[in-house]
């Protein structure tokens, strides 16, 4: 069985993506925005589910704006342009769930940059089975 308290799990996450589990039809997955930082514009081909556990931002998706907060759920289904931006003094904190997985299995990415390195260089690609 694995057994998360997520928003602790999270809170105590200084990484900017840190996959904690992978399934075969999902993976979770908690972020930390730095201030001033974002996710980065971005379109999966998948369905992803975040909810925030602190921090204050703002959601874009497919061009609509929504503020985000702790405690507030965002869907975006597969094939969806889709941002989420840190407009708070304090990091914005996340977790998300991918179906089906998105990420390495159990990638940990410090940073945004590290994140997209690690992305353009194809080494956080899904499993396969």
């Amino acid at each position: 069985m694995e057994h998360f308290t997520i928003a602790t799990v999270a809170e105590q996450s200084p990484d900017f993506r840190r996959v904690l589990w992978t399934g075969k039809h999902t993976q979770l997955v908690i972020m930390t925005i730095p201030p001033g930082g974002e996710i980065g514009e971005e379109v999966h081909e998948v369905d992803q589910i975040l909810t925030f556990v602190s921090g204050v931002g703002t959601a874009v998706i497919s061009g609509q704006t929504r503020k985000v907060a702790q405690g507030d759920l965002v869907v975006v289904p597969a094939g969806r342009k889709h941002n989420f931006l840190n407009e708070g003094p304090n990091p914005l904190v996340l977790y998300t769930v991918y179906g089906p997985p998105e990420h390495a299995d159990g990638a940990v990415h410090k940073t945004k940059e590290e994140a997209d390195a690690a992305e353009e260089a194809g080494k956080d690609e899904p499993p396969t089975e």
